[in-house]
């Protein structure tokens, strides 16, 4: 049966068949990296969001699959078994992605700001394994952060990592609010954060009011 659930399923089993995550194969179709991130699988207001003609033709055309083995793959259970052409590369890298608008929600942080629990989605990253553990990938939503960053632009963050005086940095506070700015200073009483959009105020926080800060390692443009 068609359905918004089968045709999302049979994309993320293609993509496993041929050892990628869902933006990888976006990536390999020449789509944009996020389109099959599962944040993009429903609008804000919870109506379903279904992948274009286009995007499963180019994905079909990306891995050698048939428009056959494709909607076998829609059957709930399929796997690797379905004729698909194998591939033998080892798998890249994947680190957890979730968007800012999901970030301040309780479920998807420890208390010292690493991924925990569901919902995440994932994306590719070149991180070295020893530094893997914990790193982390945030989606841009909206124009606050213009014009150092846009819309759908990806953060990776690292809470591991030192933070220090100029660093741009992700900061979470204990009323859930998850914000992008830079690190103008920090005392153990409190931390003083730049706004990275000037139509945007500039932010105080007292440390107790602070859940937790980390630092931004590197930006999708």
């Amino acid at each position: 049966m068609l359905s918004h659930d089968s045709i999302w399923r049979a994309i993320d089993t293609l993509a496993e068949r041929h050892r990628l995550s869902p933006s990888g194969l976006a990536r390999r179709a020449g789509l944009d990296p996020t389109s099959f991130n599962k944040s993009k699988r429903q609008s804000a207001d919870g109506r379903a969001r279904w992948p274009s003609t286009e995007s499963i033709s180019k994905i079909l055309e990306a891995t050698g699959a048939t428009i056959d083995q494709f909607m076998a793959l829609m059957q709930p259970g399929a796997g690797s078994s379905n004729g698909l052409p194998a591939e033998s590369n080892r798998p890249t890298p994947g680190i957890p992605l979730i968007g800012f608008a999901q970030a301040g929600a309780g479920g998807f942080f420890d208390d010292g700001g690493f991924p925990v629990g569901h919902g995440w989605d994932e994306i590719e990253f070149p991180v070295a394994p020893q530094r893997q553990a914990g790193v982390y990938a945030i989606e841009v939503q909206g124009d606050s952060m213009l014009p150092l960053y846009r819309d759908g632009d990806v953060l990776i963050v690292d809470p591991g990592a030192q933070v220090r005086r100029g660093d741009r940095v992700v900061v979470k506070t204990r009323e859930g609010e998850v914000m992008a700015k830079v690190l103008s200073r920090q005392t153990p009483r409190g931390i003083e954060l730049l706004s990275l959009n000037p139509d945007h105020p500039n932010r105080n926080f007292e440390m107790k009011d602070v859940e937790w800060i980390a630092r931004i390692i590197w930006a999708s443009q």
